[in-house]
């Protein structure tokens, strides 16, 4: 089940992510040799009218669109003499800077659309979740009640980020468990600022897995779905995915920071024994697991790594400001760089991984 449906899940989003690019290209008329599901040797794969080999290949850890002009799969530019002479008008690293910065940023940009499709089908089959930011009830010598908060306050902000709603209130807190900071609230026709530290807890899901959050102790009224009008679904699941995203932001700066430990990074094994419980759970949670994951991909790829989208994308800015492109070498030695870069960072995940699952502390009571 846990193999099936890590497949399930991250194939979808890569062949998204892929597409993206892929039509994108076409529209400029850039000919695509390769598109590949996974890495390694090809297990089935076919030849389209247009002469790109579309493929799944046995390592289904990602994919890549190959085009003409590419060296590799992560598109460093091949030598002109490489290049077919009547392909080399179309060959992508000739064609103009802003039309390889965009097809870049629409593999990104395709996993953003397609979470956003997906939360716009669950608020039309069920409902927008929605719970007022009025406080139902405090819990006694808690954070809240110590920060002066009182049953019938509207929480109107934390952190400085609005919260219109109590989901919102509860996703802030979530993420910064122990951290000073400031609430919001209205009482009657008062606006209050009130100092607030939040508590940690560790909390256990029905999986037997840990979690390290933040939490108030306060509790919000009940949660209602809401029907919206067909013309409001997009925008409302745009918000939505923005807000999520924000949520992605938050909790990579207090890694970065030392805010937050590392242990609550996942790679490969995290990400595969997730999709697996969700599937566990039935159709609707695994499926709204494929947006988070597929608003994760987008943003992860946005990142300024060389090798990765991101980074593509700021040698493109780069060339836009400086008018010519970055040299050969440059690209090589950066390059080179991102690879040892994610090499290093999927080695480190894997290890957490294999860490969170108890394979450490079983060695370890073996040894002693």
């Amino acid at each position: 089940m846990t193999l099936l449906a890590f497949v399930c899940m991250l194939g979808p989003l890569v062949f998204f992510h892929e597409l993206g690019h892929y039509l994108v290209a076409r529209a400029f008329r850039i000919p695509a040799e390769t598109f590949s599901i996974g890495f390694g040797r090809e297990i089935v794969g076919w030849t389209d009218g247009q002469g790109t080999r579309w493929k799944v290949a046995w390592l289904p850890l990602g994919g890549y669109v190959k085009f003409v002009g590419d060296m590799n799969a992560v598109s460093n530019p091949a030598d002109l003499d490489a290049i077919p002479e009547h392909l080399r008008d179309r060959a992508f690293q000739l064609r103009p800077v802003w039309q390889r910065f965009l097809v870049v940023l629409a593999g990104p940009a395709a996993n953003f659309l397609l979470a956003i499709l997906i939360f716009a089908s669950f608020f039309a089959a069920v409902g927008m979740p929605q719970t007022d930011n009025g406080v139902v009830q405090v819990t006694k010598a808690s954070p809240a009640e110590r920060a002066g908060i009182l049953p019938g306050d509207h929480i109107l902000s934390i952190a400085d980020r609005d919260t219109p709603t109590f989901e919102d209130v509860s996703n802030i807190v979530v993420l910064r468990p122990g951290e000073k900071t400031a609430a919001v609230v209205r009482r009657g026709g008062q606006v209050l600022r009130l100092p607030l530290t939040i508590s940690t807890a560790v909390e256990r899901d029905r999986f037997g897995q840990t979690y390290r959050v933040g939490r108030i102790g306060i509790l919000g009224g009940q949660r209602t779905y809401v029907k919206l009008p067909a013309i409001e679904l997009v925008p409302a699941a745009t918000v939505y995915t923005l807000k999520v995203t924000q949520g992605m932001i938050d909790g990579l700066v207090q890694v970065i920071t030392g805010r937050r430990g590392t242990e609550d990074l996942g790679g490969p094994i995290k990400i595969a024994q997730i999709a697996g419980q969700q599937a566990s759970l039935g159709a609707l949670p695994f499926v709204q697991l494929l947006a988070l994951f597929s608003i994760n991909l987008g943003f992860i790829n946005l990142l300024p790594v060389p090798m990765m989208d991101g980074g593509h994308l700021f040698f493109y800015s780069l060339e836009a400001i400086r008018r010519r492109p970055l040299s050969a070498r440059a690209l090589e030695w950066a390059f080179r760089g991102g690879f040892a870069f994610v090499l290093a960072l999927v080695i480190f995940l894997t290890m957490n991984d294999l860490g969170s699952l108890g394979l450490w502390d079983r060695l370890q009571r073996l040894i002693g």
